[in-house]
């Protein structure tokens, strides 16, 4: 006897049923808002059941008399009996693997040995879930597909590291006394190493795992990649070549990715007449002061405990001034790193990094990264100050409203190369247009009556002229709109002020700007779309 399913209980459904004098078919009508039974799914089960010359009519009068009468619809014949069966299906990706079971009509189930055959003949040999086989075969789930077997996926290696054995990320915060003073000699700046010292080792890159698919194919992985020494001046490499190590003694210094030592160039007293301008490779350290119109450049870092004057001091690296700069106007400093000074005064000052000092008075400043002032003073008026990121100070201004010109969310070289491109195109442009004249003359000349051997020269110089020109302007226009594009994306800069904002302050946060009218305390200057919003002061 065999009893159709159902998805809803409420459906009507059919039997069929083996006897002696024929086949019996019964049908049972639905309740309530059930399906009826349709005659397709009867004609599909007999064709299964390969049932041979069943009564067509009789099946359609019994679907629609649905009475629960049974009805014979063919002759007495033997059942064909149907084992178990299943179908493997593999996904795209050949990671996965799904059977479905189909169950027995009047035949037996497929044994564990059934389902891994037919596994096998599909190409199924790895990944098999052997413990969910095992009770999918004694406790079958039919027609439902399981996932039966997974693919293991590949695991890329790690690229290999660079292992620094000296501080990369050096506190250059000066230490605040108990009685709000700044201490601007204990900076620790300087790491002195030895020859032979190991500054940095290579971390290996660990291999790459393969993966495989349950078809049994290889999936391959890459190898990490192995990281390069960063040396520069003054290093070598070991035998091994696996650490990078000190060939003088020196300061260790991490400049443009490029660790370096470097020899220290001392000088006893002042920087004048009798020592000149100083241009050393290293680091450069004055124990006195550096008078006007002297200049000290020097690869590494240049540290100086007196005064420095209206003198130019330029360094790859980090600026330390013990006491400050009085700059009388005319004084430049220019960092690839960090500048610390107690004070700065009437000078022009530029860094990549951050700018750390007591007080800025009078002063254009172009600080990459944040400009703190801090200690008693905490102090920024007068003069000119754009920082890429933040401005943190106790007071900016001055009661009597000297005007301080404030500027963070655009790092300032960038706006210095926008202003060099653009005059720089004006001029280009310009030459271009007397190039064009000139070939427009000499062209008038060449269909009039011919040009000489020295005006075709001149034709071809200027025809290179324009050439070139064109080439340039269409250069400097990508670079232009490049650094459009950058200028005119949202500024998140602040501007953070522990005690007062005076009126005569102008803050400028990317493209919009605010002119301080009323003292202000406590206070953050903040972007929010295009205006500039004070809030709360936060550290």
């Amino acid at each position: 006897m065999y009893k159709s399913t159902t998805a809803n209980v409420n459906d009507g459904y059919f039997v069929l049923e083996y006897r002696e004098d024929g086949i019996f078919m019964t049908v049972y009508p639905p309740v309530g808002k059930g399906k009826k039974v349709d005659i397709r799914d009867i004609i599909d089960r007999l064709t299964f059941k390969k049932v041979k010359d069943f009564n067509r009519e009789l099946l359609e009068l019994s679907v629609l008399k649905a009475d629960k009468a049974p009805v014979k619809i063919a002759e007495h014949q033997e059942e064909v009996k149907i084992d178990a069966s299943l179908s493997v299906s593999v996904t795209p990706d050949k990671m996965k693997a799904l059977i479905t079971l189909y169950p027995p009509d009047g035949g037996r189930a497929l044994s564990l040995e059934e389902i891994l055959s037919k596994l096998t003949e599909q190409g199924v040999v790895y990944g098999i879930n052997k413990e969910m086989l095992e009770n999918i075969s004694k406790y079958p789930i039919y027609k439902e597909s399981v996932i039966i077997a997974e693919g293991t996926t590949s695991t890329n290696g790690k690229n290999g590291l660079v292992q620094f054995h000296f501080d990369l990320n050096k506190d250059r915060k000066p230490i605040i006394r108990e009685d709000g003073s700044v201490d601007f000699r204990e900076l620790n700046l300087v790491e002195s190493v030895t020859k032979g010292t190991v500054l940095c080792s290579l971390v290996p890159p660990l291999p790459g795992i393969p993966g495989r698919t349950v078809v049994g194919v290889d999936i391959p992985a890459m190898d990490g990649k192995p990281a390069v020494l960063p040396r520069g001046r003054n290093t070598e490499i070991s035998e091994n070549g696996e650490n990078l190590i000190a060939s003088i003694d020196g300061q260790v210094s991490y400049i443009e990715g490029k660790v370096s030592v470097f020899l220290n160039y001392e000088v006893p007293a002042n920087v004048d007449n009798s020592t000149g301008n100083i241009n050393f490779v290293g680091n450069v350290i004055v124990r006195g002061n550096v008078l006007s119109g002297f200049i000290v450049e020097a690869g590494g870092s240049v540290e100086v405990w007196g005064v420095v004057e209206g003198a130019t001091i330029i360094a790859g690296g980090d600026i330390v001034l013990r006491r400050g700069m009085q700059g009388l106007g005319k004084g430049l400093i220019k960092s690839g790193g960090d500048i610390v000074a107690r004070y700065i005064e009437n000078s022009n000052i530029e860094a990549k990094g951050d700018i750390k000092s007591e007080a800025i008075m009078h002063s254009n400043i172009k600080c990459g990264n944040k400009l703190e002032l801090s200690g008693k003073k905490g102090l920024l008026v007068g003069g000119v100050c754009r920082v890429g990121k933040e401005i943190s100070a106790k007071v900016i201004g001055s009661y009597m409203a000297t005007v301080t010109d404030v500027e963070v969310g655009t790092d300032p070289s960038l706006k210095e190369r926008y202003k060099e491109l653009r005059s720089e195109i004006q001029i280009i442009e310009e030459d271009l247009k007397k190039a064009e004249q000139a070939i427009a003359i000499l062209k008038k000349m060449e269909m009039s009556g011919g040009l000489s051997p020295e005006k075709q020269e001149i034709m071809a110089k200027s025809i290179r002229t324009k050439l070139f020109y064109s080439n340039k302007i269409n250069q400097i226009k990508e670079e232009i709109v490049h650094i459009e594009m950058k200028l005119q994306e949202e500024a998140d800069g602040k501007i953070r002020a522990f005690s007062f904002v005076y009126p005569g302050t102008k803050i400028s946060i990317g493209t919009s700007m605010l002119y301080v009218k009323d003292n202000m305390k406590y206070c953050t200057f903040y972007r929010d779309g295009a205006d500039i919003k004070i809030g709360a002061y936060d550290k």
